[in-house]
C-alpha cells in the first residue's frame, strides 16, 4: 500500500497528488501526516516555485475517514488531536511557504478538503465539482484552518451559513460567494490548473510569499502596522535578484525574467 499523498517536482512545479481513489482520499491520520512532510519538503526544496495539488478518482476528497472515527468512541477526542497535528502544521505550511498554492478541484469537496480549497492561494474548479460543508452534518465543527481561511475568502456570515446549515455549493455557486478562483470545464481543468501554476513559477517568488503573509495578517493589524510591515517586507524583497531585474528591465523597456531568487 503506497503513500496518501505522492510528490513529484518538475519545472519548478510541485505535483502533490491525493493518492487513494478507492478510499475517496479521506483525511484520515496517515494521509494528515503524509499531506504535513509533503508540505515540508515543498516549504524547504528550493526547486519549488509553485505548488499544485490535484486528486485521483471519482471524488478529490470525501472528508473525515468515519470507519476509523467510529471505531472507538473514547479515543475519539486522542483521534483529533493526533490528526490534526499534521493537517495544521501541512495547512499552515502551504499558507506561509514562498511559492503560490493552487488547488484543482475535479469533483466533490467534503468537509477539511473544502478548508484546504480556502487555504490554497488559487482554487481553480471543475464544473461538476461541488464543494460540501459535511462538518455539522456529523455534529461537528471546521478544521483545517477553515475558521481562518473561509471566513478570509467569502466572508464572516457566509462562512456562518455554509457550515451551520451544512450547505452543498456548485461550483458556479462557489465561484460567485469567492471560494473558487476561477471555473472551467470539466475536460479543460487539468490543462487550466497547469497553465495557472506554470505562470506563477515563472514568477517573483519572494515577492509572492511576501504578498501571502501580509495578506494573512491583515486583518489583525491596524493600519499603521499593516503599512510598516509593506515596508519591511518591500525592504526584503528590494535584496533579491529577482526585484533588481524586474527594476532595471522594465526600466529599460524589456520584459523581466524571473528566477525566483
Amino acid at each position: 500500500m503506497g503513500e496518501p499523498v505522492s510528490l513529484d517536482i518538475a519545472d519548478g512545479i510541485a505535483h502533490v497528488t491525493l493518492t487513494e481513489p478507492d478510499r475517496g482520499n479521506p483525511f484520515d491520520l496517515d494521509f494528515c501526516l503524509a499531506l504535513s512532510r509533503v508540505a515540508t519538503e515543498c516549504d524547504e526544496n528550493t526547486a519549488v516555485r509553485a505548488v499544485l495539488i490535484t486528486a485521483q478518482g471519482r471524488y478529490f476528497t470525501v472528508g473525515a475517514d468515519l470507519k476509523t472515527m467510529t471505531r472507538d468512541r473514547e479515543a475519539l477526542p486522542r483521534f483529533i488531536k493526533d490528526a490534526t497535528v499534521g493537517l495544521h502544521s501541512a495547512i499552515s505550511r502551504f499558507a506561509r511557504m514562498r511559492s503560490p498554492v493552487v488547488l484543482a478541484a475535479h469533483s466533490l469537496v467534503v468537509g477539511g478538503g473544502v478548508a484546504l480549497s480556502a487555504a490554497a492561494d488559487f482554487c481553480v474548479a471543475a464544473r461538476s465539482a461541488r464543494f460540501y460543508a459535511a462538518y455539522t452534518g456529523i455534529g461537528l465543527l471546521c478544521d483545517g484552518g477553515g475558521s481562518t481561511f473561509l471566513p478570509r475568502r467569502i466572508g464572516v456570515r457566509r462562512t456562518a451559513e455554509f457550515l451551520m446549515r451544512n450547505q452543498t455549493w456548485t461550483a458556479d455557486q462557489a465561484l460567485a460567494n469567492g471560494l473558487v478562483t476561477e471555473v472551467v470545464e470539466d475536460e479543460a481543468l487539468p490543462a487550466a490548473a497547469l497553465a495557472l501554476a506554470t505562470e506563477l513559477a515563472a514568477g517573483p517568488t519572494a515577492s509572492f510569499g511576501e504578498i501571502k503573509n501580509l495578506l494573512l495578517s491583515t486583518w489583525e493589524q491596524p493600519i499603521e502596522a499593516q503599512m510598516e510591515l509593506e515596508a519591511r517586507a518591500m525592504a526584503r524583497v528590494c535584496r533579491t535578484d529577482d526585484a533588481w531585474t524586474g527594476v532595471t528591465e522594465v526600466a529599460a523597456r524589456r520584459k523581466p525574467e524571473f528566477r525566483g531568487q
